[in-house]
């Protein structure tokens, strides 16, 4: 134990060990793939909700594309700085793709007080040429969602895979069960709950398996 005053406290990597322990304690008999099971972990730990981790939903090809694109060097979008925080530090120094947001480009705010939409989506509206094979996190916005799925109904846009767990009381699991319905891969979870720490934290455990499980 390290000491504080009077407080007592566990090292930070005894505490990382304990709570993955419970983690996989509490999964129980659950069975997913190795792969799989380490993402859903990570969710677990982010959220501390076992049961929360449990409900995501992986396309069969959603792992194996996103390992592929980041094996590749293809670039991350995320649809806020929160996300791209979260990930940058992970990425390995010689990654050959980029890591982007877009939403305080020159223009967006001007171009969503234009069309009457909002910043988010606008901003991936003009992203669709960067995250072309690439990996599109969504962890804030409904709306980048909902633009994202109608640039790839329209054939605009083509990412390998679509990480969508935006997190708000309107739109959020409406834009959530249309990414479920498309023909690409993603990992999603069906209801309003989401949010920016869990989209980093999905990219992250993609990019353990993309270089650090070889």
């Amino acid at each position: 134990m390290r000491t504080s005053g009077k407080r007592q406290y566990l090292p930070p990597e005894e505490i990382y060990r304990r709570s993955f322990s419970r983690i996989q304690k509490d999964f129980g008999s659950y069975k997913f793939s190795e792969e799989e099971m380490l993402i859903r972990t990570r969710i677990a730990h982010t959220s501390a909700d076992v049961d929360f981790a449990k409900s995501f939903v992986f396309h069969p090809e959603a792992i194996n594309a996103g390992i592929r694109a980041l094996q590749e060097g293809k670039n991350i979008v995320t649809d806020v700085s929160m996300v791209e925080s979260g990930i940058r530090a992970r990425l390995p120094g010689n990654y050959t793709g980029k890591l982007q947001c877009f939403l305080y480009d020159d223009g967006v705010a001007a171009g969503a007080k234009r069309t009457g939409s909002t910043k988010a989506a606008v901003a991936m509206a003009g992203a669709s040429d960067d995250f072309r094979d690439g990996i599109v996190a969504i962890g804030n916005a409904p709306t980048a969602l909902f633009e994202l799925i109608d640039l790839i109904g329209e054939g605009k846009a083509r990412p390998a895979l679509v990480i969508g767990v935006p997190v708000g009381f309107v739109g959020a699991a409406e834009s959530k069960e249309e990414l479920m319905e498309m023909q690409v891969p993603f990992i999603s979870n069906p209801d309003r709950r989401g949010g920016s720490p869990l989209a980093a934290a999905i990219v992250n455990g993609l990019i353990h398996l993309a270089f650090n499980s070889r």
